[in-house]
């Protein structure tokens, strides 16, 4: 299959989109699930319906890019998934791999019920997770979120999972840094801060060796 870059008009690495193994089946489902989302947000409040013009950079490239920074990872868990971004596009592309598969945590029944519909539409690699995310405890690579709560918050979220081994790969805006500070008021970790590849504004955190207790 030819390879078909979704149009977006981010300067990103070489070879970025050959990394991802995008091809003409993952731009047909990335396009399903487009459609899908436009079709659900009419009904239930997933994105904010102004940013679906941009759904190619703005929500599909933003989360793309975390497979770009953890390339070998197969097994991801993704906090307060909602419109499932990034996971369902996690999940997308990791259609195929060998061992993938995306938990997608979600405690409202309604967005469960969305992120369901398109796993069995497009046959993902995911499994929805219908509760609580401080309430499961799986073993996975990568735990991710975006758009789920500030980093103190979300780190306890993800503890869970961290404890397990997985390491952490956040989505956050330009205010990262005031989040990181806030957090080492109750955490201990090791972090680094890239610039996203979708918005130069963003951040993507990554975070490592987590432990509860203020930064001595």
């Amino acid at each position: 299959m030819s390879v078909v870059a979704p149009p977006e008009g981010a300067a990103l690495p070489s070879g970025f989109w050959e990394t991802l193994d995008w091809n003409e089946a993952r731009a047909a489902d990335a396009d399903s699930f487009r459609g899908m989302l436009e079709a659900a947000n009419r009904e239930t409040n997933l994105v904010g319906a102004a940013t679906l013009p941009q759904f190619w950079t703005r929500h599909f490239l933003d989360s793309a890019q975390l497979l770009w920074f953890e390339r070998e990872a197969v097994r991801w868990a993704d906090l307060g998934s909602g419109a499932g971004l990034p996971g369902l596009v996690l999940a997308i592309l990791l259609k195929g791999r060998e061992g993938a598969r995306v938990d997608l945590v979600e405690s409202m029944a309604k967005r469960c019920r969305f992120l369901q519909s398109v796993v069995d539409r497009l046959d993902l690699p995911a499994m929805v997770r219908h509760g609580r995310a401080e309430d499961f405890h799986l073993q996975v690579e990568v735990v991710t979120a975006r758009a789920c709560a500030p980093l103190d918050r979300l780190l306890d979220f993800a503890a869970p999972f961290m404890g397990l081994g997985a390491r952490g790969l956040f989505l956050k805006g330009a205010d990262a840094q005031a989040e990181i500070d806030a957090a080492r008021g109750r955490w201990r970790f090791e972090t680094k801060c890239e610039t996203s590849l979708s918005d130069p504004r963003g951040r993507l955190l990554s975070i490592r060796n987590l432990t509860r207790g203020p930064r001595r």
